[in-house]
């Protein structure tokens, strides 16, 4: 099909697994699995013209299918944590599985077999904007506790300097909806270690803290004179020692600008590389992560993935929004379409 190829990745629980490869015109390349969506590899080139790899994974299907750290994947029904795996909606309280916390008793990315652990339907296409991979999946009602059957999609377009990613999704009953893309970025290449290096501005004058176990307190605090701003492009292991976390970033930050309309989130710098990354996105949040929990891991090409070896910019609704009324409805009801999209922009400084 041109600029989009297919091959086989493997299985999985009896589905085959493919793996397909958008190629762009002006020198990107990505290639995503229909497993879980996992975008597994992003070149891009560099101020002299050289394309690396920039996001964290694997070169086969297996370490996918075991336990890792969401490298690549599509996150859902709902990313990020729910307090105590529970909430209530029209006056009917939910019990969904418990994944995370120091005793599990809280819910993390969907659960314990998330949208990041299925295989969705797929279909290539070339578009204007340039090849495209339609992705879709059919949660059913009570899926990891989740009301109501889900149909989700997610479009990934590759164009000339920027890859896109939409997402939408319908129900039959309501339900609450929070799809995320969760990969891993290293401007620097996905096997050169630290990114604590890297330069990063966001577009967020506030943020929401979190106790211990990284649930929100309900608080939307401004991130003046913290070591969450920002606001001005700073490298990420500045204030890294002086946030709650004494040596890392996990925490959701409060996007300016209007939700629902397509804007900055975050501008992420490699100076040695020279590669730039805009995010834009709808949604009213990003969470960064700089990966400061990771373990050593075996990546691709041989390389090992330690702590702050990649970047997450997820663009998303705030954690545990469905028991927070303060924050954005989460809310999708029969008749409604839920919309994310987002965006990221590569180009290089000199």
């Amino acid at each position: 099909m041109g600029r989009i190829t297919r091959e086989d990745f493997g299985e999985h629980q009896g589905r085959a697994v493919s793996r397909f490869t958008l190629r762009g015109d002006g020198g990107l390349m990505a290639r995503i699995t229909d497993y879980g969506g996992i975008l597994t590899e992003m070149h891009v080139p560099d101020r002299r013209g050289e394309t690396g790899d920039v996001v964290l994974g694997f070169d086969t299907l297996a370490p996918y299918l075991g336990r890792h750290p969401f490298f690549g994947a599509l996150v859902g029904r709902y990313a990020n944590r729910i307090a105590h795996a529970r909430f209530t909606l029209d006056g009917r309280a939910y019990e969904l599985a418990a994944n995370q916390g120091p005793a599990f008793v809280h819910h993390l990315h969907g659960g314990t077999a998330g949208f990041d652990k299925r295989v969705w339907d797929a279909e290539a296409a070339e578009t204007a904007d340039g090849p495209a991979l339609r992705l879709r999946y059919v949660s059913p009602d009570g899926e990891e506790g989740y009301p109501g059957t889900l149909t989700a999609e997610a479009v990934y377009t590759l164009g000339a300097d920027f890859l896109d990613l939409a997402f939408t999704a319908t129900t039959d009953q309501p339900t609450v909806v929070n799809l995320v893309n969760h990969t891993y970025w290293n401007l620097a290449g996905h096997g050169s270690g630290s990114v604590l290096g890297h330069r990063l501005r966001l577009n967020a004058d506030a943020y929401t803290p979190a106790d211990a176990a990284d649930i929100p307190t309900g608080e939307i605090a401004p991130v003046a004179g913290t070591p969450y701003d920002f606001r001005q492009e700073k490298t990420i292991g500045r204030d890294a020692a002086k946030t709650a976390k004494q040596g890392g970033y996990d925490n959701n930050f409060v996007l300016n600008g209007k939700a629902g309309e397509l804007r900055e989130a975050a501008v992420l710098t490699d100076p040695g590389s020279g590669r730039t990354m805009e995010v834009l996105t709808t949604a009213p949040g990003v969470q960064v992560y700089s990966a400061f929990k990771l373990g050593d891991l075996a990546g691709k090409g041989g390389a090992h993935y330690g702590p702050s070896a990649g970047l997450c910019l997820e663009t998303q609704h705030f954690p545990d929004s469905p028991n927070r009324p303060q924050f954005p409805s989460t809310v999708l009801r029969p008749g409604e379409t839920y919309s994310h999209r987002l965006l990221w922009r590569f180009s290089h400084r000199d």
